[in-house]
């Protein structure tokens, strides 16, 4: 393979995955915030549940 088509699918490939990279991250992030909000809404729905 030649440099310039090294340099070529870098400059083509490099751009898309870093992207992907950080979306995916902060869509874990947010997930994660998620999770919690579900865990602690079940919670929630339990101890109402018992109080009944």
């Amino acid at each position: 393979m030649d440099t310039k088509e090294i340099f070529s699918a870098v400059g083509n490939f490099g751009f898309p995955m870093v992207l992907s990279w950080y979306l995916l991250l902060r869509m874990e992030q947010r997930l994660d915030k998620l999770t919690n909000c579900l865990n602690q809404l079940a919670q929630a729905l339990l101890k109402n549940n018992k109080e009944l």
